[in-house]
């Protein structure tokens, strides 16, 4: 397999996520490209989520940050120069989670530390998160990107992440910052470029192969500077605020999941499922799935399940969905 590795110059997160979606779509056969990156004073969340439940939108503009939203599923996350993002981008065929997480095990172990990957998105050690992750696969091509906290401020984890009691009682802790790590406290040497350096070559070392910089003229600037638009738009970032009538929540093993309803005479003018579930497009189509249907429990399951026949999703997540929406009866 060819190995291509790129490290991005500048900390702009709408162009970081432009450069990462141009590399997801320009990736070779039989290659795979080790994306490394970093944003300054950022919030991303997932493609699902609503940001004005999962972030404190205004706090975060009052004191110059960003608010980002990425293709992939998965919540909310603070970025700063202290976190050291990484994206791997290949083909479906060479789509490896597994192998890819062992990259970033065997890096951090280059400095005497021993991780563990933990359930379906973070990385653990000592029992500590240091890395989450999210996925995205569309059309055949992939990727599977994360953080890596060096020494991020963890006081602005809670300043700005509006995180649920319900996902944190769910972990087994009551705040966000006690179920995180940063590196740095566990090897007093390690700084972002050294861990550019150890992922790099535990890149190659995981792989059996030579990773090569990713040559300029593989990139499109005009076409990243477009993607680069979309993701400093207000359209993308904040979408709308439906003004709902009808609002029911859960958490499930999952996931969250909001649904939001604009009700009159009885029937569903509008629309709109919320959620930080990793399985996103089935969540993305529900809105408009829901749309001018009368507004009752058995509607509404059966309009879910014509939906999964053209959106598959895994049959424990349509199950939960459908009874929740049975046991509140609308």
């Amino acid at each position: 397999m060819k190995l291509s590795y790129t490290l991005s110059n500048q900390t702009n997160p709408y162009r970081n996520l432009a450069l990462e979606e141009y590399l997801l779509w320009n990736v070779e056969k039989n290659e795979c490209i080790l994306y490394l990156w970093q944003n300054r004073h950022t919030v991303v969340i997932g493609i699902n989520q609503n940001p004005w439940k999962e972030c404190h939108v205004k706090e975060l503009e009052q004191d110059n940050g960003f608010l980002a939203r990425r293709m992939s599923g998965g919540g909310a996350v603070f970025h700063d120069l202290g976190n050291l993002n990484f994206t791997f981008l290949v083909r479906e065929e060479d789509y490896d989670v597994s192998r890819q997480l062992d990259v970033i095990v065997r890096a951090v172990s280059k400095f005497g530390i021993h991780a563990e990957k933990s359930g379906r998105n973070d990385i653990l050690t000592d029992g500590k998160k240091f890395s989450g992750n999210a996925f995205y696969n569309s059309r055949g091509h992939c990727y599977h990107h994360g953080t890596i906290l060096v020494n991020v401020d963890m006081s602005n984890l809670s300043l700005y992440l509006n995180v649920s009691q319900a996902k944190l009682q769910s972990k087994g802790v009551d705040s966000v910052r006690s179920r995180v790590v940063n590196l740095e406290a566990l090897a007093p040497e390690m700084t972002i470029e050294s861990l550019q350096a150890a992922l790099v070559e535990a890149f190659g070392e995981v792989y059996g192969g030579i990773p090569q910089p990713l040559p300029d003229e593989r990139l499109n600037p005009d076409e990243v500077g477009e993607a680069e638009k979309k993701y400093a738009s207000w359209d993308w970032r904040l979408g709308r605020r439906l003004p709902f009538t009808a609002e029911y929540s859960n958490r499930f093993v999952w996931g969250d999941l909001t649904l939001q309803f604009c009700v009159e005479g009885g029937v569903i003018q509008d629309a709109i499922a919320y959620s930080d579930g990793m399985d996103t497009n089935f969540i993305k189509a529900m809105g408009d799935a829901l749309k001018e249907i009368t507004f009752s429990s058995s509607e509404i399951q059966d309009r879910l399940l014509k939906l999964s026949e053209n959106e598959p999703i895994d049959d424990t997540m349509l199950s939960d969905i459908i009874n929740f929406v049975g046991k509140n009866n609308f």
